[in-house]
């Protein structure tokens, strides 16, 4: 090993892409579960902002034009939080390592933005608010800088979490897969707990503090899974960071008369880009391509159950409510299968000859669930019967329960490939890095881009589309599903299968240099 140090120092120095990059040593599984299950303290405050934020919004009266400016906030931080964190983590020079600091202060983050978002109502009413007011001006900032700090925060705490999962596997590929793998099934496991918490109206009597004059029971009940939610992050992360060490990372000498000529952060972004391989440009397509499809359904998953399969209109009697309620519980099964499939995608793969081939399989089975929707929404609205009230009002009742279960029945399914699309792009980012020497943390925001820039094309375009076509979310679906299609064809034509595992002398402890 000395040896082979000491030649590493008499190598010019590399791109700036590229790091001095050492072979890491394998760590033992359980440490890579560890870091892996900080993903369930994160996933669990987004299970309850799905569940929970529209009645809070709604409490505090946040305009509809400002909804599309809060949500913006996810990909616009995503985009430049996620990239910045992972260009400066790969560099990190502290004592307590590279990741750690970052994950560490990602976590800290959530805890006060949770804290504002849970307190916007009350704090608003102790600076000027009215209560009853239609509008609170004060708790809707506050709700506002929460919510963005949240975004921040999670972004901060997740790219170095993934890159540190690579970093734990040294070069074993099919140890970098399988990070990925407990990291979404981590996920699956805080989605699960979050809806579950949400779905519990009454949570908030084992904190009845919560509830106040300016914070009605769903307000305190959000603030109570909120505290929950605090307390199982911070579990986990100092479990994890206490568990699992770092050795302080150490750069290689550079040339002092290149030194001053070393790109920063946004020239070095735009270095990487230039300079990524083949397979990575690949890799961005189908990824790209992919989120395309899955937008329009994570983004109206419920308001298709409510308009849709129920036929009920937004704020007009409980037919709307019932359909949002019976996504939500679509919602718990798709996070139960989704787990449940994390746990197998190392054997799916296997079976089915490489990882890109079980990534292009399930796209397809992305497209199909989505070209489904149509489906059940044509069944549902051929068998709607329809009910006269005494004054004449004619209402309509529910959808039949074949109608309703073939609805749950495509949520349930789509857990399989969102599994996949939870750990397979990154692991194949990671390795794709490993052989290409250039930082993890850089190399998953770059792939962050490929996720935050659909995003941000669905959000801004979706309406518009839906508009065209009478309102409905099918059109938004139908594009989804052939992007999925178009996605399964490149991961199977044209993405390489990684190359075969790096099989490292098996170290159970020690650091990272």
């Amino acid at each position: 090993m000395d040896t082979a140090m000491k030649t590493d120092h008499k190598q010019p120095p590399l791109a700036p892409l590229q790091l001095q990059h050492h072979e890491l040593p394998q760590r033992p599984i359980w440490q890579i579960i560890m870091v892996a299950a900080i993903a369930a303290g994160v996933q669990f405050g987004w299970a309850l902002q799905l569940s929970l934020l529209t009645p809070y919004v709604q409490l505090i009266g946040v305009p509809h034009t400002w909804s599309s400016f809060i949500w913006l906030c996810g990909p616009i931080s995503g985009m430049i939080v996620q990239p910045v964190v992972g260009y400066y983590s790969d560099r990190c020079t502290s004592r307590f390592g590279r990741r750690r600091p970052f994950i560490a202060g990602g976590a800290f983050l959530v805890a006060i933005a949770v804290f504002l978002i849970g307190y916007a109502a009350d704090i608003g009413v102790s600076t000027g608010d009215k209560i009853g007011a239609p509008t609170k001006p004060r708790a809707i900032s506050i709700f506002v800088v929460g919510f963005w700090i949240l975004d921040v925060a999670n972004n901060t705490l997740q790219g170095p979490c993934r890159a540190l999962l690579a970093d734990l596997a040294g070069s074993n590929s099919k140890k970098i897969r399988t990070g990925n793998a407990m990291f979404a099934f981590f996920m699956g496991v805080g989605n699960v707990l979050g809806y579950s918490a949400g779905s519990y109206t009454h949570l908030y009597k084992i904190a009845p503090f919560t509830r106040t004059d300016a914070c009605d029971v769903y307000c305190a009940n959000l603030k109570t899974c909120f505290f929950i939610s605090i307390l199982l992050l911070v579990s986990v992360t100092i479990l994890a960071l206490s568990t699992v060490s770092e050795d302080p990372f150490i750069p290689e000498p550079v040339d002092a008369t290149k030194a001053g000529k070393q790109l920063v952060f946004f020239g070095e972004m735009f270095s990487a880009l230039k300079e990524l391989s083949r397979p990575m440009w690949i890799l961005l397509l189908v990824t790209c391509l992919n989120w395309i499809a899955w937008f329009p359904f994570l983004l109206f998953d419920t308001d298709w159950m409510g308009k849709e399969v129920y036929g009920g209109k937004v704020g007009e009697g409980q037919l709307y409510n019932r359909g949002v309620r019976a996504g939500a519980l679509g919602l718990m099964l798709n996070s139960v299968v989704s787990g449940l499939a994390s746990l197998c995608i190392e054997h799916l793969a296997r079976w089915l000859g490489g990882v890109k081939r079980l990534w292009g399989g399930v796209n397809f089975l992305l497209a199909v669930c989505l070209a489904m929707t149509v489906l059940v929404t044509k069944i549902a609205e051929s068998s709607r019967e329809f009910t006269t009230g005494s004054d004449g009002t004619v209402t309509a009742k529910g959808p039949s329960g074949g109608v309703v279960g073939g609805a749950l029945t495509i949520f349930a399914v789509l857990g399989a490939p969102l599994a996949v699309t939870f750990s397979v792009p990154c692991a194949l980012a990671s390795i794709f890095s490993n052989n290409s020497g250039a930082g993890q943390g850089l190399s998953l925001g770059v792939l962050n881009l490929a996720i935050v820039i659909p995003q941000m094309v669905v959000s801004v375009l979706s309406g518009p589309w839906d508009a065209m076509f009478g309102g409905g979310n099918l059109p938004a679906f139908v594009v989804g599903a052939v992007a999925a299609a178009a996605s399964g064809i490149f991961a199977l034509t044209m993405l390489p299968s990684p190359p075969p595992d790096v099989v490292l002398s098996k170290v159970s402890g020690g650091g990272m240099h």
